[in-house]
């Protein structure tokens, strides 16, 4: 391994100007990339870390964010001050990126293959025939399945996960010298993350490339990472390798966030309460329409035959692999997309109803949303997202739904200065905090929780699992949780239900499945959730290999 650093950071730091003053975000930070290692950076949602990434390939909104201080050296030239001709050289071709959230990242007017294409034309200048091929191969690395039925799919065609090893595909393409990954398995189920990691793991053996790890998932830096850099506030407070880090943290901070798995037991609850969801039968399939005619040939068959009670005052998890069908069962049950099938909630039917109907009773069946993102609009201060389900169904006046909206955002972990601000504003993990509270200020009876954590740095998905048991507690709220953080499932459910390409493999006492799974397909979830670290080579060893 060359003594020389691919990447070196020098005493760099940024600010964002605002209306009124000029926030640092990072503070002098420094640290060297090696050619074949990966470095992750850890720490809370707004320690800086997806901030000093993006630094790298200028990708802050300038002239708005700027640098008082450092350098970014990449083989010795600082890319702080090479021109936009010099960046488009480096940006997708020697340096790639996978950002945070895959359906705000990728085009929702194109195609997948005409996404993967582009990167492949513009950089290798591929003809259309070799860059299909090429995207094929790519596709296949990343675990999507039947890969040239996807070539045609759109963004919203693909589930969480789907879009997320899009994006992989895309930042692989060039085969690059550094790939930054910006919680890369944010939206990818256990089963696939292993298989994510020991891709990259694999890149890194066969082309020599760095890898720049951001994430709050400790036990995926565990897995994988050589170094580690933790930052708080702006600053790397420790630096160290992974195994010394994890066996022996020095920094207070570390040592937090280290413990900070969610922990604890579900809320006590009756075991007699009365039902207040009940599903039979339902289905949800997608039509597939081919001709001139459009006729119907076969049917994308995303849910089949879902049948399940939910009690007053419990929390049903739902687990399963990206595309496994828990999101769409999830949208069926709040009437969002067509379905066939029995689906009552509090005793009265909600399948026969239009959605006139239906949209007096959604004070009381609320939802997050996996992709805050998305689901929050850019031209909405918090404080008018937050407070426009209250304004929609009457509930107070302005200054009583004011307060109510600084309770909520206090509740969730956010200041309630923060309601004047606007989504873009926030990291991902406090945009869905806010998306968090827009459910909770209603004081609905039944939440569906679409991987709520998903975008959580530890420490605050801890916050959050304890927000949600003193909620369940106190209003005798209904949970139905779809998560692939088993850790998450495992301290809030108190049913569980195993999904696998639509259809229910394995259902009953969350306690029981997670302590004795029948299923093979819950063991195999169970043992990429709880399994021991992968051990990783040595930056050094991975280059003699």
């Amino acid at each position: 391994m060359s003594d020389q650093p691919l990447i070196r950071i020098e005493n760099l730091s940024v600010a964002f100007a605002s209306e009124h003053e000029e926030v640092m975000a990072v503070r002098d930070v420094s640290f060297d990339i090696r050619p074949g290692e990966t470095l992750a950076l850890v720490g809370e949602s707004g320690s800086g870390k997806s901030v000093t990434a993006h630094s790298i390939l200028r990708l802050l909104p300038y002239p708005q964010a700027r640098h008082p201080s450092g350098r970014i050296l990449y083989k010795g030239e600082d890319l702080l001050q090479a021109g936009e001709k010099r960046l488009r050289q480096v940006r997708g071709n020697r340096i790639s990126m996978i950002f945070q959230e895959p359906m705000s990242s990728l085009n929702p007017l194109h195609t997948v293959e005409r996404q993967i294409n582009e990167v492949l034309v513009l950089h290798k200048g591929l003809n259309k025939a070799a860059a299909r091929e090429r995207t094929l191969e790519l596709l296949d690395l990343v675990g999507i399945p039947d890969p040239a039925s996807r070539l045609g799919s759109y963004p919203h065609e693909l589930s969480g996960g789907q879009r997320q090893r899009v994006m992989i595909a895309m930042a692989l393409a060039n085969e690059p010298e550094l790939l930054i990954a910006d919680e890369p398995t944010t939206a990818l189920d256990v089963t696939v993350q292993l298989k994510i990691l020991e891709l990259l793991k694999s890149l890194q053996q066969k082309l020599g490339m760095a890898l720049l790890l951001i994430s709050h998932d400790l036990n995926l830096v565990r897995r994988i990472a050589h170094r580690v850099c933790v930052m708080y506030q702006g600053c790397v407070v420790e630096e160290n390798e992974c195994a010394r880090l994890f066996a022996d943290p020095q920094h207070e901070y570390t040592q937090r966030l280290i413990a900070a798995d969610p922990t604890g037991d579900p809320v006590t609850v009756n075991p007699d309460a009365p039902v207040i969801l009940r599903a039979e039968q339902l289905r949800v399939w997608f039509p597939i329409r081919k001709g001139v005619l459009r006729r119907t040939v076969d049917h994308v068959k995303a849910v089949t035959d879902a049948s399940f009670t939910l009690k007053t005052g419990h929390t049903l998890g739902i687990v399963g692999e990206s595309g496994s069908g828990k999101t769409t069962l999830g949208l069926a049950l709040l009437r969002l997309v067509e379905s066939q099938g029995l689906i009552e909630c509090n005793g009265k039917r909600l399948d026969g109803l239009s959605q006139n109907a239906v949209r007096p009773m959604r004070r009381q069946f609320q939802v997050v949303f996996q992709d805050p993102f998305g689901s929050l609009s850019p031209r909405m201060s918090i404080a008018q997202i937050i407070s426009e389900g209250l304004e929609i169904h009457g509930i107070g006046n302005a200054e009583e739904r004011e307060k109510m909206v600084i309770q909520a955002l206090q509740e969730v972990g956010l200041e309630p200065a923060s309601r004047h601000r606007y989504p873009h504003e926030f990291s991902g993990g406090q945009r869905q905090r806010v998306a968090i509270a827009r459910a909770l200020v209603l004081k609905p009876s039944l939440i569906l929780l679409d991987e709520p954590t998903s975008a959580l740095d530890r420490t605050v998905q801890g916050q959050v699992v304890e927000l949600l048991r003193d909620l369940q507690h106190r209003h005798n709220l209904s949970y139905l949780f779809i998560s692939h953080d088993l850790a998450v499932v495992r301290a809030l459910s108190h049913e569980l239900m195993v999904i696998r390409q639509g259809e229910i493999v394995e259902q009953g006492s969350a306690r029981e499945i997670f302590s004795s799974p029948q299923h093979e397909y819950t063991h195999q979830l169970l043992e990429a959730a709880f399994a021991r670290p992968v051990s990783v080579n040595t930056a050094k060893d991975t280059q003699a290999k």
